[in-house]
């Protein structure tokens, strides 16, 4: 009797545990290099003299996966996050957010192309993702 209480209790603090979890979004490392990335992605294709880094962007979103599994998340539950209009609208918004305070207007090309050099030059972790 006491193996089955044990068993149905521990059932139920998975469940709640898994029902618990934060959005993907709420989680500042994953949240924040998806935003980084987008602003490398944006200043590459923006930009004809600045080209990306691929295999670090590719190794970067990877590792974001591996982290997301690591703290309790499915592959679909991921795929959900990166593939929602929703989400990917709240991260433009939010990227644009951060160039503006960085006094960059994501139209002005020109200074979207001198950000992502001094990103370059800085080694920031835009300036990683781009060459």
């Amino acid at each position: 009797m006491r193996l089955l209480t044990t068993v149905i209790l521990a059932a139920g603090l998975a469940a709640t545990s898994a029902a618990a979890k934060p959005p993907l979004r709420d989680i500042a490392e994953i949240d924040d290099t998806i935003m980084v990335v987008a602003i490398a992605d944006e200043i590459r294709k923006s930009c004809d003299d600045i080209s990306p880094r691929l295999m670090r962007a590719y190794s970067t979103l990877s590792g974001l996966k591996a982290l997301a599994r690591e703290k309790g998340y499915s592959e679909e539950e991921v795929e959900d996050y990166v593939t929602s209009k929703s989400e990917k609208a709240r991260m433009r918004a939010k990227a644009e957010s951060f160039l503006a305070a960085q006094g960059v207007a994501v139209d002005d090309k020109a200074a979207l192309c001198r950000f992502g050099k001094a990103q370059i030059q800085s080694q920031t972790k835009i300036g990683q993702l781009l060459k």
